[in-house]
């Protein structure tokens, strides 16, 4: 398999497994929504790291692969390219992308379907589409403009430069830069605390960030009411206000 998901303690690595780097072909794209909707539904995946492996992150599409495809291929096959990225930042539970070496074209797309990217000091990131006399396909055009904003991400859109992970860290395009040998402990230290933690608030926080982005600032504000509220019928709210209330703050132990 191109992809893998192992899981231990409550977190789920999904791997990339397709060397020598991870070049982002069809039939990896569709695994890649498969397990992403696996650790959707499963109830011991609380939070999930994706991982190239110690060496690449994933380096983009498969270009001899697309490089035949005519217009009408495409048309038919560019839902399924986005579909497969969607899920993943659909993924109702915390997710880090533990990035080392390239991140380029979709990989630097699949790292954007992440809360949350630890880079290695060597990774590099960059959307080169525009190099092929292409856009980006998966994604990058939307959510890289949302998270570093518009200006920043068309310069790296139009010029197609790829940018170290110190001016990564700069862009706000990766959130934390450590040694390339520290990356996945991190991030796997990163989703293990979070899998200890309440899983319906967390999903609650994540969709109502999510969400209330798409939407006017009234709209986000309901959002955010209605989840609040809602969380006031689990018993992880009564557990973390007893905590609280009893042994003071940051000792509640979530089921």
């Amino acid at each position: 398999m191109t992809v893998n998901l192992e899981v231990a303690d409550g977190v789920g690595t999904i791997r990339l497994d397709r060397p020598p780097m991870n070049a982002l072909d069809i039939a990896t794209q569709d695994r890649l929504r498969e397990l992403a909707e696996e650790a959707t539904r499963r109830d011991d995946v609380r939070a999930v790291v994706i991982w190239g492996g110690e060496k690449v992150f994933a380096a983009g599409a498969d270009i001899k692969e697309m490089q035949v495809m005519d217009h009408a291929a495409m048309v038919v096959r560019s839902k399924g390219l986005q579909d497969a990225f969607t899920a993943v930042a659909r993924i109702p539970k915390p997710v880090v992308a533990a990035i080392t070496g390239y991140a380029l074209g979709g990989g630097c797309e699949l790292a954007l379907c992440a809360d949350f990217r630890i880079a290695a000091d060597n990774a590099k990131l960059g959307q080169p589409e525009i190099l092929l006399g292409l856009i980006p396909g998966a994604g990058g055009t939307q959510r890289l403009a949302r998270l570093v904003g518009p200006s920043r991400a068309k310069d790296l859109i139009f010029t197609g430069r790829q940018v170290k992970a110190d001016e990564a860290l700069t862009l706000g395009l990766v959130d934390r830069v450590v040694p390339a040998a520290e990356v996945y402990e991190q991030a796997h230290a990163w989703a293990a605390r979070l899998a200890a933690g309440p899983a319906l608030a967390l999903r609650a926080a994540k969709e109502s960030v999510d969400a209330g982005l798409e939407t006017d600032i009234d709209t986000g504000l309901t959002i955010e009411r209605n989840w609040f509220a809602g969380l006031f019928a689990t018993e992880d709210r009564e557990t973390g206000m007893r905590s609280f209330v009893e042994e003071g703050p940051g000792k509640a132990k979530f089921r």
